[in-house]
C-alpha cells in the first residue's frame, strides 16, 4: 500500500484531508505506515496522585455491599447500645442526635469523594471510548485494503486467464486451418 493519508482519506474515508478529525489522521497514518494503533489504555490512566488511589478505595469500599451490611450492623449496635442497654444513662438517647450528626458528617464527607472517583472513571471510560473508535476504524480500513488487494488479484488473475483464453483460442484456430486442408472433400 503505497498511499499517502490525503490518498486514503479520500478513498475510503469520504473525506478531503483538511476535514479529518485527529484521530483519523493518526489511524490513517498507522495504516500507511503499518502501525498499529492499539495500546494499553491502563498505562495512559496508571499516574493516580494519592488523593485519587484514596477517592478510589472509598468508592470501592462505600459502594460495596459489605460497607452497607456493615453500616447497617453498625446502626443496629448503635441503636441497641443506647436504647436497651444503656438504658437512663445512654450517651445518645432516643431519637439518637448524635448519631444523626456522625451519619450527616459521613454522608458530607463521602459523597463527594464518590463523586471524584466517578468523574475520573467517567475521564478513562471517554479515553476508551477514543481508543476503541480508533482500533476499529482501524480494523475497518484494513478490512478495506484487503478487500482492494483481493479484487486486483481476481482482476489480474482475470486479464491473466483471458490472455491465456485468446492464446488457446488462437492455437486451435491455427489447428483449424492446418486440418482443414487435410479434411476438406476432395
Amino acid at each position: 500500500m503505497n498511499k499517502t493519508v490525503p490518498e486514503l482519506a479520500n478513498r475510503w474515508l469520504g473525506l478531503e484531508p483538511e476535514n479529518l478529525s485527529e484521530p483519523e489522521r493518526r489511524v490513517l497514518q498507522s495504516a500507511v505506515d503499518r502501525q498499529p494503533v492499539s495500546q494499553n489504555i491502563n498505562d495512559l490512566a496508571g499516574t493516580q496522585n494519592a488523593g485519587d488511589r484514596i477517592a478510589d478505595a472509598i468508592a470501592r469500599v462505600g459502594g460495596s455491599w459489605t460497607f452497607i451490611l456493615s453500616f447497617i450492623a453498625f446502626l443496629i449496635l448503635w441503636i441497641g447500645a443506647n436504647w436497651w442497654l444503656l438504658g437512663r444513662d445512654s450517651f445518645d438517647p432516643y431519637p439518637f442526635i448524635f448519631l444523626n450528626l456522625v451519619l450527616s458528617m459521613i454522608a458530607a464527607l463521602q459523597a463527594p469523594v464518590i463523586m471524584m472517583s466517578q468523574n475520573r472513571q467517567a475521564a478513562r471510560d471517554r479515553i476508551d471510548a477514543a481508543h476503541d473508535y480508533e482500533v476499529n476504524l482501524k480494523a475497518e480500513i484494513e478490512i478495506m485494503a484487503l478487500h482492494e488487494k483481493l479484487d486486483e488479484l481476481r482482476h489480474s488473475q482475470i486479464i491473466g486467464m483471458r490472455d491465456e483464453i485468446a492464446q488457446i483460442a488462437e492455437q486451435l484456430r491455427r489447428i483449424d486451418e492446418r486440418l482443414a486442408p487435410q479434411t476438406s472433400p476432395s
